[in-house]
């Protein structure tokens, strides 16, 4: 197996947060067990962007799950790629399914779901769903585990 890291440009190296999600460069690395499939998660729960009308900030939880092909995405870089979003505008739709895509274009993984659960501003909460491709026969999926806002209870 090829896990020759020489040529990402992040890793084990001081890196500056990228001034805006376009300028990030997300980097990727040969899945170890490719033969295999099994899901691979990220739980974002302090992920921030701005209102692209006000420019107050917005906030999320994000739970990236995927079945991995070749590639698994390396960590470091999609930890500096969502650190851009924290002074770009985009509405919550825009940012939860821009993310999805930009990660299929990167991995062209089996299985690839974002969910956006975003905190309220003006009184509503705007949870955002993206999926691409099929869970593979026998693979186990857990729920994302974050509860829909409820407020005060």
């Amino acid at each position: 197996m090829n896990t020759d890291t020489s040529k990402l440009t992040q890793l084990g190296r001081p890196a500056a947060i990228p001034a805006s999600p376009d300028e990030a460069q997300l980097e990727r690395v040969p899945n170890p067990h490719a033969d295999t499939r099994y899901v691979a998660r990220f739980n974002v729960p302090e992920f921030t962007s701005l209102c692209p009308v006000t420019g107050q900030p917005d906030f999320a939880h994000l739970v990236i799950d995927y079945v991995p092909r070749d590639w698994i995405v390396e960590s470091k870089s999609l930890k500096l790629y969502l650190s851009a979003f924290r002074n770009h505008g985009a509405f919550h739709e825009d940012c939860t399914v821009a993310i999805g895509k930009r990660l299929v274009a990167l991995l062209d993984p089996h299985f690839l779901r974002i969910g956006g659960y975003w905190y309220p501003r003006g009184g509503m909460p705007i949870d955002v769903f993206w999926q691409t491709g099929d869970l593979p026969q026998g693979v186990w999926l857990p729920d994302q585990g974050v509860a829909t806002y409820r407020g005060r209870g």
